[in-house]
């Protein structure tokens, strides 16, 4: 068996280092200004409730305009809509800042936080669509490039919050906001002119290719939706159950341990062998993710306990995202690949939302471990969810001759570069 450590380097030698290590610093922006702006207008207002507001107006503009953004990006090419995604969105981080330090009414803070969520120039799911078209059909590449990619995206997910937070406490919440705008203006940049960008594939193929909303893709954005349900309620259960044992400041170094342990399961992935199929591994995590998240109901004893259901917990959420995504491969044109990766992330979002106010209310009414029981419960429909559905046969490779071509035709376009 090829060491985990040979499958990255062959990932690397297809798509190039510079190009990954765009992909990480283009799309830590993405983790940090949704803190970033609660940090920024809850100190300039004075209101936790308000600076709720403008976040949560980045949120929704986020999920609207993700797909948006990957539908464009299929159609017209990574490289052009990447561009200009990032200097809007750049732009965008620049107009909240100043509105806020400003002092300027809220609504011309709403305004510049959904213009940021709509513009995110989505380097996560476009380099997953990037790994998978590259690998040319092989499985087996496929896995080392899709958990490859996982790790990096728990990298940014646990390394995002964490700079804006020292920013806040060593300068200011803008410091974090304007350091997102310039790693956007570069970084995405970098990334969108990388010679691997799909080079699209014109808006009269997309309209005639095959429909994206099939039963199998459906049932993946039912399934990362309530992975993101999972999020949120951790996210309030861990924030509350930390204040309630008298440690506030121990939330930020959990939510790094389970990236950790995310990012570390994420490595295992790619050892797992060949016999493994998707479908397969998508049901064993769904055990995984429930069994974890039962602990998390007894973690009011104390941190270590609570650390130790985190960093358990953790253990199964890569591994969820790399398969989930690893199907929608299967499920999909090629040519509308990047819309589909986009569609899951804004259902992640969304159902984060939900998860993240619904724990709110709970902890609010009954004990600060109550979001742990919304977790169990998502965890619990997950489990329900895959062990109907997913099936060798509901996602068997797609085989077609017309996706073969389609495939082919944009491989063909930028792997020679890409390799380079």
């Amino acid at each position: 068996m090829v060491s985990v450590v040979g499958k990255f380097r062959a990932v690397a030698r297809v798509t190039g280092g510079r190009v990954l290590l765009w992909s990480l610093l283009g799309r830590l922006p993405n983790a940090m200004c949704p803190i970033g702006t609660l940090l920024l207008v809850t100190r300039n207002t004075d209101s936790v409730w308000l600076g709720s507001l403008v976040a949560g107006a980045l949120a929704v503009g986020q999920a609207v305009g993700g797909p948006l953004i990957g539908r464009l990006a299929d159609r017209r090419g990574q490289r052009t809509v990447g561009l200009v995604a990032a200097a809007v969105n750049a732009l965008a981080i620049l107009a909240l800042v100043g509105a806020s330090e400003g002092g300027l009414p809220l609504v011309w803070q709403i305004a510049p936080a959904a213009l940021i969520g709509l513009s995110v120039p989505l380097v996560g799911p476009l380099s997953r669509s990037r790994w998978v078209r590259l690998a040319r059909g092989d499985g087996e590449l496929t896995s080392s490039m899709l958990s490859l990619d996982g790790i990096v995206d728990e990298v940014s997910f646990t390394t995002g919050p964490a700079v804006v937070g020292v920013l806040a406490t060593l300068a200011s919440p803008a410091a974090g906001l304007l350091t997102a705008a310039a790693l956007v203006g570069v970084c995405a940049t970098l990334f969108a002119l990388h010679p691997t960008a799909a080079p699209g594939a014109g808006g009269r193929r997309i309209r005639s290719a095959e429909r994206l909303l099939t039963t199998p893709y459906v049932l993946l954005l039912a399934g990362m939706a309530l992975l993101g349900a999972c999020f949120g309620s951790v996210q309030v259960g861990v924030t509350a159950t930390t204040d309630a044992l008298g440690r506030p400041g121990a939330a930020g170094v959990l939510y790094g341990f389970m990236g950790f342990t995310s990012a570390f399961a994420g490595i295992a992935t790619a050892a797992l062998p060949a016999r493994w199929e998707l479908p397969l591994r998508l049901r064993v995590g769904t055990v995984l993710l429930f069994s974890t998240s039962v602990l998390l109901l007894f973690s009011g004893g104390g941190i270590g306990v609570l650390a130790a259901a985190i960093g358990c917990l953790g253990v199964a959420v890569a591994p969820q995202m790399i398969t989930m995504f690893g199907l929608v491969e299967r499920t999909v044109p090629p040519a509308r690949l990047g819309e589909a990766m986009a569609a899951l992330v804004s259902a992640i979002i969304l159902a984060q939302s939900a998860g993240t106010f619904l724990g709110g209310w709970s902890a609010d009414h009954f004990a600060p471990t109550a979001p742990f029981r919304i977790t169990v419960a998502a965890a619990a429909a997950a489990l329900l969810l895959a062990g109907c559905t997913a099936t060798d046969r509901r996602y068997r490779r797609r085989a077609t001759a017309r996706s073969e071509a389609l495939e082919k035709k944009y491989v063909d376009r930028s792997v020679d570069s890409a390799s380079r």
